[in-house]
Parts: C-alpha cells; structure tokens; sequence
C-alpha cells in the first residue's frame, strides 16, 4: 500500500505531532508499505530533533517539504504560516504519486479538506488524525464566538470532512464525546491515545536531596491554565521545600513572567525547550510533572506531555477538568493527582502532604510508569493509528 500524509510539522522539528508522524511513517515503512510526507520547511521552533529524512529516505518514505512562511505563536504569524502551507501542501497533493490512502492531520486547521477532496477525485481512502479540535479551539480561545457565522461555516466544514472520511482518530474519550454530540457516528471514531517511547525516556530514582521540584516541561499555550498554579506557588514562596521550573515556551510563559515578576515569586526558574535526546535527563530532575488544562478546552485537545513524564516515571500533577482524559488516566491507574482550575488552596495543600511524605509521589510514579509500559508505550500507540489506518501489524516478508 502507498500512503499520503499531511501535517505541517514533521522530523527532525520538535512539534510533537511532527515526531508522533514520525513514529508511525517508521512503522508503516516497516511494514513493507510506501509512504509520501507533505510537511512544511519552516520549523515549529527551530530546535533540531527526531530522524534524518535521508535516513528515512532509505525505507521508501518520501519527504515533501513545502516552502512557508514561519510559525508564530502570534495570532497574524500563525495564520499566515497556516494560509501559506495549506496552499503549498494542497499543490503537492495534487501533483503527488497515487496513493491508496490518506491521513491528514489538523495542522493548520481544515487541513482535512484537501483529504476529503483527493477521496472524491481519486477514490482513496481518508483518515482524519484529530490533534486538536477545530473550530472549537478557536472557541474556548475566545477568538471565535461560539454561534458566529464564521464559527458555524467552519463546524459545517469540518464536520463535512469527518462525516466523508473513512476514520477520525482521537486522542481520548473526552475528544471522541465532543465530536460524537456533533453528529458524527460513533463507530467511525477511533481512540489512540499518544505516547512515549518507554525504551528512550527511562525511570530514574527521584531526586534524592532538595526541594521538591515542580516541573512544567513543553509548551504553555492559550489553553493551559496559569493563574491557579500562580497561586500556588506565590502561597509557597517563603517555604523552601519547593522549586517550580518551566521549561520550554508558549504563548502564556510571558505572561506567567510577569505575574512572577510583579508578585516577587522566587521559586521559579525558566528553562529553554530541552532537546530530543536528552529528555530522560531532563525529566528525572523533578519530583513532579506538572501539566494543566482550562476548563473550556474539555475535549478540545490532550496534553501529549503526561507521556513522557509517565515514562520517566514520574507522577502528574494535572491542573484542569475531572472529565478530561488526563484526569482520567490519574483516576484509573493512580498516577497522580487532579485539581479543578481555580483550586490553589487545593493545590498547596496536595503539594505540603507531598513535602511531608515523598513516599507518596515514589510510589505513584512508579505506577505511571507501569501504565505507560502496558498501554501507552511507542508500540501500542502506533499500533492503534495503524489499526485504525487499516495497516495489518505483519512484518513485511
């Protein structure tokens, strides 16, 4: 079989949807198929990372990088890169090999609509890999009203797509009820839950000595609750059982700066995205992996952070709705601990009983960890997109 995959992020950028594509071009090449990839030049933040394209090159993966203007996390920049690769990826998709089938992921939004229109004009089959849901990111942004024309234009579009494709694949059960309560049939959505690779990011003791550190790893987007953690840590700011460290960037560090900055808080340190290879390390430096969600992004999106820190084994500490899916895997497997968005006093008190007894974040780490092994390991997660694709797991003779 020929696939055509679309994304605007791919290897060797550090977008994880980009090394979560990776992962299962691999894998599809593994398995005897050929794959083309339309992707973007421009990088997701300009850190290097993931495989080579001649690497993949070598296992009949083409990679199709389209020139476009650079992602921003400004509102004109990101639009514009959007606008600028949809017009590069849709020529390329027109001008491509045949292929059997279609996977198009939601970078940039309505990117599945150039699915939709190579199954009406080829016949191929169209799977939609759902990242984020759009326009409902929009939405609980506030950048969308939730019944503006523009706003109902864009659910009839994508919901055109996914109603016309052969799957939609989600990230979680809060995802798949969102889409489902539009409309579309149950039985043609598929969760895969992503991943870590367990055999990368290894469990290493706790840090033996020191405060107890807080670790936000990744992006701090417009969707990712600050004030609430803020809080917290301005409550804790003269105990120093605690360090809070922010590695990465994201529309909403700035801003969390800056209330750091006014309020004097003193227990927080800043860090740079941290490269590919040596996110184990970086992850085995904290006590705790600190991943939050606003409220109103329920079913929008899924923090593809708590992976790596359940690989690391390392217990969440998940900041943001009950129903969520990260709560969820906290609820099932007793991996951490949630609290709802806007409960400090909450959170302060969860974090003083983890300083009175490290025991408890040891322990729960250790059952992330578990977890990831047995369900969201690289394996199982490329297996579920593969079996969702219609790719048989049978090595290639």
């Amino acid at each position: 079989m020929r696939f055509l995959l679309l994304n605007q992020f791919f290897a060797p950028d550090l977008a994880p949807t980009g090394q979560l594509l990776n992962d299962v071009v691999r894998q599809i090449a593994a398995l005897g198929h050929e794959a083309d990839v339309i992707c973007a030049r421009a990088a997701y933040n300009g850190a290097p990372g993931g495989q080579r394209q001649d690497e993949l090159a070598q296992h009949r993966v083409r990679i199709l990088r389209t020139p476009c203007l650079p992602f921003g996390h400004g509102r004109a920049a990101r639009l514009l890169s959007y606008a600028s690769f949809y017009l590069g990826a849709l020529w390329l998709s027109v001008v491509a090999s045949d292929c059997d089938a279609v996977v198009t992921l939601t970078t940039p939004p309505l990117l599945s609509l150039i699915g939709t229109l190579l199954k009406k004009v080829r016949g191929v089959r169209h799977y939609i890999w759902e990242m984020d849901l759009y326009p409902d990111v929009a939405v609980a942004l506030g950048v969308l009203a939730p019944r503006s024309p523009i706003t109902r234009v864009l659910e009839r579009l994508t919901n055109y797509s996914r109603r016309n494709a052969d799957g939609v694949i989600v990230l979680g059960p809060c995802m798949r009820d969102r889409i489902v309560a539009t409309g579309v049939a149950a039985s043609k959505i598929h969760i895969a839950a992503n991943w870590a690779d367990g055999a990368r990011v290894r469990a290493r003791p706790l840090p033996p000595s020191g405060p107890i550190v807080v670790l936000y790893s990744g992006n701090l987007g417009l969707l990712h609750d600050i004030h609430t953690v803020a809080a917290a840590m301005e409550a804790l700011g003269d105990d120093d059982r605690f360090r809070f460290v922010f590695a990465g960037g994201g529309a909403r560090r700035p801003e969390l700066e800056e209330i750091c900055r006014s309020r004097a808080i003193a227990n927080v340190s800043w860090q740079p995205y941290e490269q590919w290879d040596l996110l184990g390390t970086h992850l085995a430096a904290c006590h705790v992996g600190l991943v939050t969600q606003t409220s109103a992004s329920l079913g929008t999106l899924v923090p593809g952070k708590i992976y790596a820190l359940m690989a690391a084994g390392r217990p969440l500490l998940f900041v943001g709705p009950k129903e969520a899916t990260a709560a969820r895997i906290i609820d099932k497997f007793g991996c951490g601990w949630q609290i709802d968005v806007g409960d400090s006093s909450g959170l302060v008190a969860l974090l003083r009983l983890l300083a009175d007894s490290p025991q408890l974040a040891a322990d729960a780490g250790a059952r992330a960890r578990r977890a990831l092994i047995a369900h969201f390991d690289l394996p199982d997660g490329v297996s579920a997109v593969l079996d969702a694709i219609g790719v048989k797991a049978v090595q290639h003779a």
